[in-house]
């Protein structure tokens, strides 16, 4: 008996994307790869993405959503000081970035490729990460912790000042021994830094 096919939407399309992509990488894959997966044609699958940089595009942002809200939560945890939640969020980011390079190396290479070119979709990545960032500086600044009167100037400014964490170039150092421990030294400056005192 023949298995019942998955109707082609636009998440059984992003599926087999990711999943042509860990197997031939960002240069190799093609719209007609992925509609060959699918049983489909070509044109089937532009009926949902408009072209190849739009597919990329979507399996990056579904790929990068994929740890918002494991961040969201640490930026959002107000049983922690504001302190305390600034530097567990940029340790989880880094964990993140970790994760997906070490587990998940073609993808990632998929987003390097997207992102080199300014696609829209790590514009809108960096930017939800500066909305977490400001509002954990918002909340410090609200309960006297930090001193500062421009919250999301400030978080721009520890955004660029941890960019060695984050930041896609500097990707070849995120597992390096002791990283960890180096963003924990930078957290520490910059905390003293915004604590009023």
């Amino acid at each position: 008996m023949e298995q019942a096919r998955r109707p082609l939407d636009p998440e059984a399309i992003l599926a087999a994307t990711e999943q042509i992509l860990r197997r031939h990488g960002p240069e190799k894959t093609s719209v007609v790869d992925v509609a060959r997966v699918l049983g489909v044609s070509h044109a089937a699958v532009y009926k949902h993405f408009a072209s190849k940089q739009a597919l990329r595009e979507a399996v990056a942002k579904r790929w990068l959503g994929r740890d918002r809200e494991a961040l969201a939560v640490v930026a959002d945890d107000n049983k922690l000081s504001p302190a305390d939640r600034l530097r567990g969020w940029l340790h989880a980011v880094l964990t993140v970035k970790q994760a997906k390079l070490r587990e998940d190396p073609e993808l990632f290479g998929a987003y390097v490729l997207l992102a080199s070119t300014q696609a829209e979709v790590a514009v809108d990545h960096v930017a939800d990460l500066l909305g977490q960032l400001t509002s954990i500086v918002a909340a410090g600044a609200a309960d006297g912790t930090f001193a500062t009167s421009d919250a999301a100037a400030t978080a721009r400014t520890i955004f660029h000042a941890t960019s060695r964490f984050t930041h896609i170039a500097f990707a070849g150092e995120w597992l390096n021994d002791g990283i960890e421990n180096e963003l924990d030294a930078v957290c520490t400056l910059l905390l003293d830094g915004l604590r009023n005192h």
